[in-house]
């Protein structure tokens, strides 16, 4: 990708080509992330993007990309689930074409900062976003049925009950504040088994769920 705008997600030409972006048309880049999408809509015409992101810190990695597109990219802060909302209120009403990439980004996992991973110990947080509960929070407040419910119906967790069980004794004690705490608790009451996936693995995966709400969007 030229201009020096690095992130290239996995399905970019694929999407790119299905899209077919013409001059003049306008698109959407619903969930920006990194930006490879926008970049690589921006490159193939001389159309217009509206880019949207829950994550500050993605629009404000953005703005270089803007910057290179002036005019033409947009770059909104506010959920995928509101887009109607958004870019209405933004003059857009129709579009040529829109790109999805749902999940959490790299970007996120990768900064221990944001704590959505045991990988890397950092603060117990999870929020794709600015607002809103922390994983801290639903770890250190839900009661012990509530939490083993996320834990079974977000992660898949077949221990969900026994986890659930731990937490509590354990903010008893002395609240969760980081990931590598709560997933050792996890590992106490998990153990590793021959898929070599971590015992906290879908526990993560089901508070980033309840988080960042995103079965609602």
């Amino acid at each position: 990708m030229s201009g020096g705008f690095s992130h290239v997600p996995v399905l970019r030409d694929e999407a790119v080509s299905m899209l077919a972006p013409r001059d003049g048309g306008v698109y959407l880049d619903g969930t920006f992330g990194g930006g490879g999408y926008s970049a690589a809509m921006l490159e193939a015409a001389s159309c217009t993007v509206w880019a949207i992101d829950r994550d500050p810190a993605a629009i404000a990695r953005g703005a270089s990309l803007a910057a290179r597109y002036p005019d033409r990219l947009h770059l909104v802060e506010g959920r995928f689930g509101d887009l109607l909302d958004l870019l209405r209120d933004r003059g857009v009403m129709a579009l040529d074409g829109a790109v999805f990439d749902f999940g959490v980004s790299s970007y996120q996992i990768d900064d221990p900062a944001r704590g959505f991973s045991f990988r890397a110990d950092g603060p117990l947080d999870m929020r794709m976003g600015a607002a809103g509960p922390t994983a801290a929070d639903i770890v250190n407040t839900c009661a012990e049925a509530e939490l083993a419910d996320i834990l079974f119906h977000f992660g898949e967790e077949r221990a969900s009950r026994r986890i659930a069980a731990a937490i509590v004794r354990r903010r008893a004690l002395q609240p969760f504040e980081t990931t590598a705490d709560l997933a050792a608790v996890i590992r106490t009451v998990v153990r590793p088994d021959r898929s070599g996936i971590d015992p906290a693995t879908r526990s993560f995966q089901a508070l980033r769920i309840e988080v960042n709400q995103e079965l609602a969007e």
